[in-house]
C-alpha cells in the first residue's frame, strides 16, 4: 500500500509504503529510501515503534544530517580527505564532514527521490546516479528492494551495476530503539566480531585491525551497549554469499529482539552520542547497525575491495529480524 506523504519545493511528489506482515508494519519513504517507523510487538503482544523517525517529511527536510533511517551512499560512511584514486585518475569529493567525505556527500542517496514500485511482500526503489554525481565515476544504476518475509524480518536488497569503474558501499542508516523510547544504551548489544579497525581524530581508519579482547569494543558475549561509540567492527564471517548472523540487539525491559544477518563485512555501531537539541531526541536514544564494507576502503588495498566495473553486478543483504524474549 502507497500513500502521499509530501511534496519537495521542486514539487516532487514522496510517497510512503506500508509493509506490513506477522504482525509487523514497516513504513518506507520515496524520499532517501527511508526506514520510517518499523512497529513490533514487545513479550506481551503490545506494539511500539523501535525506529527513529519523524511524522512527517519537514522533519526530514529539517534534519538531514543523522540520517535517519536513511539509504545512504554512493559511498556510505567516510572516504579521507575526500579523494581517491582509481586506475590511475584521482576524483575529489565533496568533503561535507570535515576534511572528508561522509555517505556520498552534499547531496547523496539519502536526499534524492527514487522511483517505486510493488513487489510481493515489499517495494523496490530505483534510480540512476549520473558521472559525476557528487565527484564519482561512473553512471551508476541501482535498485533496493524492501520486503517482509514469512518470518516478518524486513530484508534490504542492494544491486547496482556501473558503466565505468567506480566504488559503492550501501547501507541503511535506521537508529533502533527496541524500548520505544528513552535511551537506548541499556539495550544489550552482541557483534561476532574479534577485531575491528581502529581510527583517528576525523574516525578514519589507520589500515590496521586492533583486537577486541579486553576492551570495551569485545561485543562477543552480550553486553549493554553504553556510549561512545561511532566504529566499524571486521565481522569474523568477511564477505558472504548469503546473509548470515552477525548481532542481536536485547531489550530487557520490553523483551524485543532484534538480529542482523548480513552478507557485508564490516558493521557499523553509532551509539548517537552526536544528536543534540536541534532534533527532537537525546544523545542515546538509538543505535545504529549499519551494515556496510569499511571506512575509506578506496584508500586502503588490503581492506575488501569496494570497486565496482563494467559487467559486474554489486550484490548486498541485509535481514533485520524481530523476536522476543521473555
Amino acid at each position: 500500500m502507497s500513500e502521499l506523504f509530501g511534496t519537495l519545493l521542486d514539487g516532487a511528489a514522496v510517497r510512503r509504503w506500508t509493509l506490513e506482515r506477522g504482525g509487523v508494519r514497516v513504513r518506507v519513504l520515496s524520499y532517501g529510501g527511508i526506514v520510517q517507523s518499523a512497529e513490533v510487538p514487545d513479550r506481551d503482544g503490545r506494539t511500539a515503534d523501535v525506529v527513529l523517525g519523524f511524522d512527517g517529511l519537514d522533519g526530514y527536510l529539517a534534519h538531514p544530517e543523522p540520517y535517519f533511517g536513511a539509504l545512504v551512499g554512493r559511498y556510505a560512511n567516510r572516504i579521507a580527505g575526500g579523494r581517491f584514486s582509481l586506475d590511475g585518475r584521482e576524483y575529489r569529493l565533496a568533503r561535507n564532514n570535515g576534511p572528508n567525505s561522509l555517505h556520498g556527500g552534499e547531496r547523496g542517496f539519502d536526499k534524492r527521490v527514487w522511483e517505486a514500485e510493488p513487489v510481493e511482500h515489499g517495494v523496490r526503489l530505483s534510480r540512476v546516479s549520473p558521472d559525476g554525481e557528487e565527484g564519482f565515476p561512473g553512471r551508476l544504476e541501482i535498485s533496493v528492494t524492501y520486503t517482509l518475509g514469512a518470518d516478518a524480518a524486513l530484508r534490504i536488497a542492494y544491486e547496482a551495476v556501473t558503466d565505468a569503474p567506480t566504488v559503492v558501499n550501501l547501507t541503511n542508516h535506521s537508529y533502533w530503539n527496541l524500548a520505544g523510547s528513552g535511551n537506548a544504551g541499556g539495550h544489550a548489544l552482541r557483534i561476532a566480531a574479534s577485531r575491528l579497525t581502529p581510527v583517528d581524530g576525523n574516525l578514519i581508519p589507520s589500515g590496521a585491525f586492533d583486537d577486541v579482547s579486553g576492551t570495551r569494543f569485545d561485543f562477543r558475549r552480550p553486553r549493554k551497549a553504553g556510549s561512545g561509540y561511532d566504529h566499524n567492527f571486521a565481522l569474523d564471517k568477511g564477505v558472504t554469499r548469503a546473509p548470515e548472523p552477525v548481532a542481536e540487539l536485547h531489550d530487557p525491559s520490553s523483551g524485543r529482539v532484534l538480529t542482523v544477518a548480513t552478507t557485508e563485512p564490516g558493521l557499523q555501531l553509532y551509539t548517537a552520542d552526536h544528536l543534540d537539541a536541534s532534533v527532537p531526541f537525546a544523545p542515546g536514544d538509538g543505535i545504529a547497525l549499519e551494515t556496510q564494507h569499511f571506512p575509506d576502503s578506496p584508500n586502503h588495498p588490503d581492506f575488501p575491495t569496494t570497486q565496482l566495473r563494467p559487467g559486474e553486478v554489486f550484490r548486498s543483504e541485509t535481514v533485520y529480524g524481530f523476536g522476543v524474549r521473555d
